[in-house]
C-alpha cells in the first residue's frame, strides 16, 4: 500500500513538475526567438548600417544556442554548428507559411528546443538546447524513484512490525490452543491490556482450567474405580488359579467355561494395571529424562522378537528420554503389531528435523485414514469394535504410548509403510541446551 500510494505521488508529482518546467523553458525560449527574429527584421533599416552576420553572432551570444536566417534560399547560421536541413521539414514548412511554430527534436544525440519564425524576406530559426531540462528531469526522476523504493520498504518494515505487534495476541491464543490440544492443559493466554482481547483471554483461560478440572476429576475417577477393582481382581486371580489346576478333573463344558474365564481375568487384569498407569496423571518430570542411548533402548526391547529387523541410518542427535517409558512404548507397538497386524517386521531409527525418528512397521493391511487418529483414543479397537473375538488387546495400549509420548514433547501419528502395512511414526525433540 505505502509502495502503490508513494509511486502514484511520484508519477503525478514528475507529470506535473516536468509539464511546468518544458512549457516554462518553451515559454523563455519562444518569447526570446520572437524578440531576437524583430531585430534581424528590422537590421537592414537601422541607421548604423549593422550588417546581417555581426547581429546574428551577437545573438547565439558565443554559446549553445544555434541561430539561423534563410533569405533567398540561402542559410546563414551562427552559434553551435548544426545541420538545418536535419530539421523536420514540417517545421521548416509551418514556418514558410506565414505561422510561428516550434518543436522538440533531437539533434546529434542532443535535445533541443527549434522555433522557426517568419520574416517579411524569409524565415527565421533559433535553436535553444534542452540539456540542462534533460538533466534536471532525470535527476527529478532518480530521486522520485529512490523515494518510492526507500517509502515502500519503511512501509514494508513498519507494517510487518505493527501487524505482528496487532497479532502477537493471536499468535499466543493459536500457540496456547495448539499446546492444550497436544496434551498440555496447563497452557494459559497472558493478561492482555487491550480492551478488545482481554476478554477473549479471561473466557480462553477459564474454559482452560474448567477443562484441566475436569480431565483431572475424570482422571481420579478412573484411578480410584481402578483401585477399588483391585481387591475383587485379586480374589478372581485367585479362584481361577485354583480351577486352572483342577481343570482336567472337571467336565469339558466346564473346561472351556474356565478357560474363558482365564483369558477375560488376565485380560481384564492388564486393563486395571494400565489403567491405573494412564489415572496416576503424572507430567513428565525432567529429573526422570536423560541422555542416553536410543538405539540401545530400542534394542533392549526387540531382545524378545529377534526376527524384527533394527535399522539405524544416520548419526543420530542427543535426545532426552525416560527409558521406562520409551522401553514401554516400543513394547506396547510391538505387543499391538503382533495382536492385530501379524507382528511387526522392521523397527527403523533416523535423524529428523526436530531430532530422533523412531519407525514401527507391521504386516497388516494398514490402518484406513479416518481411524489412524482413533487409534490412539482410549478403548478403541477400530474395525474390530464391537466384535467377541479374544486377541488379548485391552483397548490403552497405543493410549499409553500417545500419553508417554506426549510426557516426552514429541508426536506420534500413523502412515502407510513401502511393504503395504501400518507404520507408526514417532519423533523425539533434541536437547535444547
Amino acid at each position: 500500500m505505502s509502495l502503490a500510494i508513494t509511486g502514484l505521488l511520484a508519477a503525478v508529482t514528475w507529470k506535473r513538475a516536468s509539464d511546468f518546467l518544458v512549457a516554462k523553458r518553451e515559454q523563455g525560449a519562444t518569447s526570446q526567438a520572437a524578440i531576437d527574429a524583430r531585430l534581424v527584421q528590422d537590421a537592414p533599416r537601422d541607421p548604423a548600417g549593422a550588417d546581417s552576420e555581426g547581429l546574428l553572432t551577437g545573438l547565439a551570444g558565443g554559446g549553445d544556442i544555434t541561430v539561423a536566417v534563410r533569405r533567398a534560399g540561402t542559410w546563414t547560421t551562427s552559434g553551435h554548428p548544426i545541420d538545418v536541413e536535419a530539421l523536420p521539414d514540417e517545421l521548416l514548412a509551418l514556418a514558410s507559411s506565414g505561422v510561428a511554430a516550434r518543436q522538440r527534436v533531437m539533434l546529434g544525440g542532443i535535445p533541443v528546443l527549434a522555433v522557426a519564425l517568419p520574416l517579411r524576406d524569409g524565415l527565421y530559426l533559433e535553436l535553444a538546447p534542452l540539456t540542462e531540462l534533460d538533466a534536471t528531469l532525470r535527476f527529478l526522476s532518480w530521486v522520485l524513484a529512490v523515494g518510492v523504493g526507500v517509502s515502500g520498504l519503511l512501509g514494508l518494515a513498519l507494517g510487518g512490525w505493527a501487524s505482528t505487534r496487532a497479532l502477537r495476541p493471536l499468535t499466543d491464543l493459536r500457540d496456547a490452543a495448539a499446546r492444550m490440544a497436544a496434551g498440555d492443559l496447563d497452557a494459559r493466554l497472558p493478561e492482555q491490556d487491550d480492551a478488545d482481547l482481554a476478554p477473549l483471554a479471561v473466557t480462553f483461560n477459564r474454559t482452560a482450567e474448567d477443562l484441566q478440572r475436569r480431565v483431572r476429576r475424570d482422571v481420579r475417577f478412573a484411578g480410584d474405580v481402578s483401585h477399588e477393582l483391585r481387591s475383587p481382581l485379586t480374589t478372581l486371580v485367585n479362584a481361577v488359579a485354583v480351577l486352572r489346576r483342577r481343570r482336567d478333573d472337571l467336565p469339558l463344558p466346564a473346561q472351556q467355561a474356565v478357560d474363558l474365564l482365564d483369558a477375560d481375568v488376565r485380560r481384564f487384569q492388564k486393563m486395571v494395571t494400565e489403567l491405573l498407569e494412564i489415572s496416576r496423571d503424572e507430567q513428565n518430570d525432567p529429573r526422570d529424562l536423560e541422555v542416553c542411548d536410543v538405539v540401545d533402548v530400542i534394542a533392549h526391547a526387540l531382545a524378545t522378537q529377534p526376527d524384527v529387523v533394527l535399522d539405524v541410518r544416520g548419526a543420530l542427535p542427543k535426545v532426552p528420554v525416560d527409558r521406562r517409558r520409551l522401553d514401554r512404548v516400543v513394547m506396547n507397538l510391538l505387543e499391538n503389531a503382533e495382536q492385530h497386524a501379524g507382528g511387526a517386521v522392521r523397527v527403523g531409527v533416523a535423524p529428523s528435523s526436530v531430532g530422533v525418528r523412531i519407525e514401527v512397521d507391521d504386516a497388516g493391511p494398514g490402518i484406513p485414514v479416518e481411524l489412524r487418529d482413533e487409534v490412539f483414543e482410549r478403548f478403541s479397537r477400530g474395525a474390530n469394535a464391537g466384535r467377541r473375538e479374544d486377541s488379548g488387546g485391552t483397548g490403552l495400549g497405543l493410549a499409553l504410548v500417545a500419553r508417554h509420548i506426549r510426557a516426552h514433547h514429541g508426536r506420534i501419528h500413523i502412515e502407510d509403510s513401502p511393504d503395504g502395512g501400518a507404520r507408526v511414526v514417532i519423533e523425539l525433540p533434541r536437547c535444547t541446551t
